[in-house]
């Protein structure tokens, strides 16, 4: 989960799990504060690319939540011993915000990482890497269904709350993996002022055009918040918009799940910051959710807990003992499970 899925359809966008974005983190590498990590994670399968589609880290850094920086991924077909090459390019300005992969080639057909090894490549003063990796994203994936009344309606609406606890105690990602996507960059180029709004976005060209295909900003509020009939044009959608087009659906869901009247619900969105869905990263300030990312914060314990007005007890997990300390950060994935 995080954004894993979408209510309790579990359906990826589009139908491909290629193009699903699961997780977005963003601190200070460690050690370093004078640099900025950015991690875009899709696939949970954590197999090959979509070769048709840009995956792309928006960079929002003067507060308009228009993109001022874009990294953009693309992945070359798969080779017929399932090799893949990557090449990453950085755009600022007015080309950011065109859906291509555009701006300046920091990375040209690199190897994809699929083995322990992840391949790391340096360019510059940029730090790039692309491949499958443990995932380290922790949650109890029976126990949000325990949680929730879904008979009916198979999105998330009201909690089952004040009897016996929902949760299972059984970390559902403990051998996950994901592809993941991880750029370290000199905090100074992506020029914060004060702080950064990040957002991934996903596109895939279909019939000769891009299409956006999912977005990712805050962890779990697209999986939370969206109903399975409203959840392409979501993903589709644009940060700028988010408050204008969101608001309603957003206040209404909380309505149900805690209770809120439609003054607090408005005044919990704005203290929270979910809307616009970017995650917000001050580097002069400790990164921990909702400052931006790390991987040892319990996005579901927080997110439920927003919902519920705290009402929800803690799920009781403990993050994954396997990340790293270095680039690209994300522990070595997990062998393959036989089927």
């Amino acid at each position: 989960m995080s954004n894993h899925f979408t209510g309790l359809s579990l359906g990826p966008p589009l139908g491909d799990q290629r193009l699903d974005l699961c997780d977005l983190y963003v601190f200070g590498a460690p050690g370093d504060p004078s640099r900025t990590v950015l991690l875009l994670n899709a696939n949970p399968n954590a197999d090959a690319m979509h070769p048709d589609a840009v995956y792309r880290l928006n960079i929002d850094n003067d507060g308009d939540d228009l993109t001022d920086i874009a990294f953009s991924w693309v992945f070359a077909p798969p080779a017929a011993d399932g090799s893949q090459t990557y090449s990453v390019f950085m755009a600022t300005g007015a080309e950011s915000r065109k859906p291509e992969a555009v701006g300046t080639r920091i990375v040209t057909d690199a190897a994809v990482s699929f083995d322990t090894k992840a391949n790391v490549v340096v360019s510059g003063d940029y730090r790039v890497a692309a491949g499958s990796r443990s995932d380290a994203f922790y949650f109890d994936f029976d126990g949000v269904q325990n949680l929730f009344d879904t008979s009916g309606n198979r999105n998330f609406t009201v909690p089952h709350l004040g009897g016996d606890s929902p949760w299972t105690g059984v970390d559902s990602n403990s051998t996950a993996n994901v592809f993941s996507m991880a750029v370290e960059v000199p905090t100074a180029t992506l020029a914060p002022d004060p702080d950064l709004r990040v957002w991934g976005r996903c596109s895939v060209l279909r019939d000769g055009e891009l299409v956006h295909a999912d977005r990712a900003g805050h962890p779990s509020v697209s999986s939370f918040f969206n109903t399975d009939d409203t959840k392409e044009e979501y993903n589709a959608s644009e940060p700028a918009d988010d408050r204008a087009r969101w608001t309603d659906q957003f206040v209404h869901l909380l309505g149900h799940t805690g209770g809120y009247s439609r003054e607090e619900a408005i005044a919990a969105l704005d203290e929270y910051g979910i809307l616009p869905d970017v995650l917000r990263f001050d580097p002069a300030r400790p990164a921990a959710y909702p400052n931006g990312r790390t991987f040892t914060e319990d996005v579901i314990d927080i997110r439920l807990a927003f919902l519920t007005r705290n009402e929800a007890p803690p799920t009781g997990l403990s993050p994954h003992a396997d990340t790293l300390d270095h680039f690209p950060y994300l522990g070595d994935p997990h062998p393959a499970t036989a089927s």
